[in-house]
């Protein structure tokens, strides 16, 4: 399935120019582009459009989770029929262990995992497995650790 925008706007301003650039880039083979704007310039739009030119799955990279689950809802706005994945570090809570000299105390490892999280991870790998139109919106600290991909392949 091809990637469809679906907006009722269109791009203005620096918003062209940026699409176009990107585009071009990214067709001709640059694996790494960023593109830099002010809160409420129209970076998330402008990327749309951008992967809607290019039809190519995608990964977006936000600091923290409360901007990917942002980001993630906008882009399903944005792209209904695709795939649009929300890809976040599965803890609830995680306390590293630590040692504290001054009282000899130390202190385990401790964890709580969201299942749910969890679950749209596993949906998340399967799909980049089986799927051309996919957009995965993840915070930068889950991409640690995920395995080998030929393990969702074989299972898929």
């Amino acid at each position: 399935m091809e990637f469809k925008l679906q907006a009722k706007f269109k791009p203005t301003g620096d918003q062209p120019q940026a699409i176009k650039k990107l585009t071009t880039n990214i067709l001709a083979g640059s694996r790494h582009n960023v593109l830099l704007g002010v809160t409420g310039s129209g970076k998330t739009f402008s990327i749309a459009n951008v992967i809607e030119k290019v039809q190519r799955p995608t990964l977006i990279i936000s600091p923290n989770k409360t901007l990917a689950a942002q980001l993630y809802q906008e882009f399903k706005d944005f792209f209904p029929e695709n795939a649009v994945h929300y890809f976040v570090s599965y803890y609830d809570y995680y306390q590293p262990e630590a040692y504290l000299p001054q009282t000899d105390t130390y202190i385990e490892k401790d964890a709580k995992i969201n299942e749910q999280i969890n679950h749209l991870r596993h949906s998340t790998l399967q799909d980049l497995s089986q799927k051309k139109d996919v957009i995965v919106v993840a915070s930068v600290s889950c991409i640690y650790g995920l395995g080998n991909p030929e393990n969702y392949q074989k299972v898929s």
